[in-house]
């Protein structure tokens, strides 16, 4: 391959050129300009391990099916598997790509890598029919196993109407039964040892402890953990699938119920990715209002885990005090958007509607009662013995095992790594704002809990500088490729009623190219990486959120344990499935 003439590149691109020879790679421009180079499959793995030291951590890894997009690379060729990788000490990422054909769709496994590699590529077989050769169990994971097909396939149907009527006759449904049951055998495990004779214990996919349909099945010497198989894919809702035929406009509630805690966060990650790629400027007000709704999610989403975190491990009474507060809180975002958990109020270039009359006296006496309220909970909940006997070394790993699996946001710092995309990187606005980033240092169940609390603090304080800071000006870009333009104008002329019209029916069009941002979301870091083909839909929607790879890493942290500590670990991850399955 020849390399692209550029006029720079950074310095991991020139090391690799240094390495291995600029003839190897193809760089490939980007609207987010992460350094971004194919290579050949051959040479795939020695490129990988090369990069593991100066990127100890896999962000993500996903498919595109490259066969009907007009617009694509010059290297593509049917299928392209993309390797997502980031230096959070240098802040710093650059990406892999390599090409597969339809015929011959075989890529080495970077299970050896990354050990977070597996569920990656275990979703990239099970979503395009990637092979990865080498891997340890390459089976389906989102979808049933009896599933035909491979979903995010381009001749794969995107709608249930394209389908036949769905039936399900007895004898079907004894064979779905019988394609869920475990067989230890199939994920190298032994029934039985000389001395021990196992359990098999199936924890899920309903039971209040597991957060959501979550299915974890244990096997047990007595009542300690010996080994874990989380199951997951039973929230699996298409959502990558539905970003190709919905507009890029119509797409934004669907974003909401990713992790359905985060609200509007979820908005931000999305429309932020595709303002950078038609490059539309956001006012300074919108971009205030956004980090201010952002954040007060953020606190929902944290009450949330704060309630259950102590309800798993035997206490009661906290959550019923934290649900109050959140619903306080719903009922400011409900008077500024008109939703409560699933608003959909970011735009593409702002938000929805300009703040309400009245929006600042609920704001402030909000977070002026919260503080107090939060000193209760601490004696309450986080000082109480039992649950620092329950959680206090429970569940522990090392800010090297934490990159290593792909762990980012709250459970990170709660190793000691001291590091946040909104300090560190800052986008939309948050240079502008002063806050503490909250750590742990034992990396284990109560840490976890601790670095959350605070961080409610800190979004408080963040709040507060939005109350007493917020510019004056418009709430949305007037960029033509913004959705929609405000609605008084479309009563004065009738190009901007054609306008309205158009970008609401069918969409704005952004240009040909790719691109992600990812942001310090409520449980790590969400990243949409999309690729336009110069149309009114997304051609790929790739959604990176960070419960995916969080229950991944149970099996590690949960060898050992017994159940009810488990229980703890499961709660301390603060996960939700539908981010988990998408």
């Amino acid at each position: 391959m020849l390399c692209a003439q550029v006029t720079s590149v950074n310095g991991t691109v020139d090391d690799l050129f240094v390495r291995f020879g600029a003839d190897l790679f193809d760089l490939q421009s980007t609207a987010d300009h992460t350094p971004t180079l194919w290579v050949d499959r051959g040479n795939l793995l020695e490129v990988l391990t090369h990069l593991k030291p100066r990127f100890p951590m896999l962000l993500d890894l996903f498919g595109i099916d490259e066969r009907l997009r007009q617009h694509k690379p010059a290297a593509a060729a049917d299928f392209t598997v993309v390797y997502h990788l980031f230096n959070l000490a240098d802040r710093e990422e650059i990406r892999i790509k390599v090409a597969v054909s339809d015929a011959d769709s075989n890529v080495p496994t970077a299970v050896g890598v990354w050990a977070n590699a597996n569920w990656y590529e275990r979703e990239t077989w099970d979503m395009f029919g990637v092979q990865f050769s080498g891997h340890p169990n390459l089976r389906r994971i989102l979808l049933p196993p009896t599933w035909e097909g491979h979903a995010l396939r381009k001749e794969h149907p995107a709608r249930a109407t394209e389908m036949e009527p769905f039936s399900l006759s007895e004898e079907q449904q004894e064979q779905e039964q019988e394609a869920l049951l475990f067989k230890p055998e199939e994920w190298g495990m032994a029934r039985a040892t000389e001395d021990t004779e196992f359990m098999f214990l199936n924890l899920g996919p309903n039971h209040p402890s597991v957060h959501g349909v979550f299915r974890i099945v244990l096997q047990l010497d007595g009542e300690v953990v010996v080994d874990a198989v989380p199951d997951i894919g039973y929230h699996h809702r298409g959502a990558e699938k539905m970003g190709e035929r919905q507009t890029w406009h119509s797409y934004i509630p669907y974003t909401d119920r990713i992790d359905y805690l985060g609200g509007v966060m979820n908005n931000l990650a999305y429309v932020m990715t595709v303002e950078q790629m038609a490059g539309i400027v956001v006012p300074d007000r919108a971009k205030v209002i956004r980090i201010m709704l952002a954040e007060l999610f953020r606190i929902s989403s944290h009450l949330v885990f704060y309630g259950t975190f102590a309800q798993d491990v035997g206490q009661m009474s906290p959550v019923f005090y934290m649900f109050a507060d959140r619903e306080r809180l719903f009922g400011i975002i409900e008077a500024i958007t008109g939703g409560r958990m699933h608003p959909a109020w970011f735009r593409i270039g702002g938000v929805a509607q300009d703040l309400p009359r009245g929006w600042e006296r609920m704001v402030r006496e909000f977070i002026d009662a919260m503080p107090a309220r939060l000193d209760h909970y601490q004696i309450m909940a986080m000082d109480n013995s039992i649950l620092k006997r329950r959680t206090v070394d429970i569940g522990s790993y090392t800010t090297a095992e934490a990159l290593e699996w792909g762990i980012t946001g709250a459970s990170l710092r709660a190793t000691g790594m001291d590091f946040d995309l909104r300090r560190d990187r800052p986008y939309g606005g948050y240079d502008q704002f002063e806050f503490e980033v909250p750590l742990g240092h034992k990396g284990d169940s109560y840490d976890r809990a601790v670095v959350r609390v605070e961080e409610i603090r800190q979004s408080l304080r963040i709040v507060r500088q939005c109350l007493d800071n917020m510019p004056e000006g418009a709430y949305k870009s007037d960029h033509h490729l913004t959705t929609p333009p405000p609605k008084e104008r479309t009563l004065q002329d009738i190009e901007t009623l054609i306008h309205h019209f158009l970008n609401v029916s069918w969409g704005p069009v952004i240009p040909p190219g790719e691109g992600s941002f990812p942001i310090e979301a409520t449980k790590g870091i969400n990243n949409y990486h999309l690729v336009s083909d110069g149309g009114t839909t997304s051609y790929r929607t790739r959604i990176r959120t960070p419960s995916f790879p969080a229950l991944q890493q149970l099996p590690l942290i949960s060898r050992g344990f017994m159940i009810p500590d488990l229980i703890a670990i499961i709660a301390s991850i603060d996960f939700v499935m539908a981010d988990v399955d998408r």
